[in-house]
């Protein structure tokens, strides 16, 4: 596979084969970001069975990446408070372009292409001015950086392309921060987290927020479904004893609908959400609690339908009707019809996302 790879990639340098695809890298499923034994960090593309396909070599601990819709491209993010995003050719192995955050902006970790693959839209901080910013990076000009606009809100962490290729979803945090005080969080009495729908010119076209008295509902990640439902992965910044619903539904034109996880399981998961995923057929979601090691299933109408244990566990992606998850102890986790279990270990930390691929 090796050995074809490298011919491929010859005959595409001198201009004689076809662009590849996703398959000529090992046909990856999902990407994820790991931290290695060695304690330096990769990406690795794992296939449907839980094995690796490829590890690239990065310079720092990453958070998510955004994998480009037909062509072997990556975008693996630093974790926040991160300046850097490395573009990664995963039929090479190698870094082509490096990112970087303007002067006074970092990134959130996370970034999604348009749905031609020419754009890449990245979710920053302008910590100075304690605004919210979507930068816009032309992968036909090298991803040099042809624009910016507001994302409409504080604290943009999560960011998704709807299946229209036209239309953003933001998540707007909320929580003010700024790198001279770590990873402190300075608004709290004012936050205000909100869910926007963005047009690629920056325009608002749709804003979401939880009711008032769960302005402390912090909200995070992300999950699209086909037909253009939204899932937010919500973190809770107030008392424990107040804990709210933490997973919200959203569909363009209606109101956000939060969804009671029921059995107190909103404290079990100390408040906090990692990843958030839709399975394949839109009809339910998973989504993950890393703090207590609990992840859960519900439908898309919010009712709960299984919990499951496992430590650390965070990212989740879609496998066919069910899910796939990673853990922080290197396991590969299945939850479908067919398997529930572990299908693969790595001697790696995986990261908090698991990203789809295709």
């Amino acid at each position: 596979m090796t050995t074809r790879r490298h011919f491929l990639a010859g005959l595409l340098a001198t201009g004689l084969a076809p662009r590849p695809g996703w398959a000529e890298a090992g046909d990856p499923a999902y990407l994820s970001a790991a931290r290695l034994p060695s304690g330096e960090f990769a990406l690795i593309g794992l296939n449907r069975l839980g094995v690796a396909v490829f590890k690239i070599p990065l310079p720092g601990r990453g958070h998510a990446a955004a994998a480009h819709p037909t062509t072997p491209l990556a975008v693996a993010f630093a974790r926040r408070p991160g300046r850097f995003a490395l573009v990664v050719d995963c039929l090479r192995h190698a870094v082509t372009a490096q990112l970087d955050a303007p002067e006074g902006r970092h990134f959130y970790g996370h970034g999604a292409f348009s749905g031609d693959g020419r754009y890449l839209f990245t979710s920053e901080n302008d910590y100075d001015a304690a605004r919210g910013m979507v930068g816009v990076w032309d992968g036909r000009k090298g991803f040099r950086r042809v624009g910016e606009f507001s994302s409409a809100g504080v604290g943009p962490h999560d960011l998704r392309m709807l299946p229209d290729g036209e239309t953003l979803v933001v998540a707007n945090g909320g929580i003010e921060t700024h790198p001279e005080w770590g990873r402190a969080k300075l608004n709290l009495p004012e936050m205000r987290p909100n869910l926007s729908y963005l047009s690629l010119d920056g325009t608002v076209l749709e804003q979401q927020e939880p009711p008032a008295e769960w302005h402390l509902n912090s909200m995070r990640h992300l999950t699209v479904s086909g037909d253009g439902q939204v899932a937010v992965a919500c973190q809770w910044q107030g008392d424990p004893a107040g804990t709210p619903p933490l997973v919200a539904t959203h569909r363009r034109g209606q109101s956000i609908e939060f969804h009671p996880m029921g059995n107190g399981m909103e404290r079990d998961m100390q408040g906090y959400v990692g990843s958030v995923a839709f399975a394949g057929d839109g009809r339910s979601l998973a989504f993950t609690g890393p703090r207590e090691g609990i992840a859960g299933r519900m439908g898309a109408d919010g009712q709960m339908q299984a919990r499951m244990t496992a430590p650390d566990i965070c990212g989740v992606a879609p496998q066919g009707q069910g899910f796939v998850f990673t853990t922080g102890v290197g396991e590969v986790l299945q939850e479908t019809a067919a398997h529930r279990g572990q299908i693969a270990r790595h001697d790696v930390a995986w990261d908090n996302h698991l990203i789809p691929v295709g």
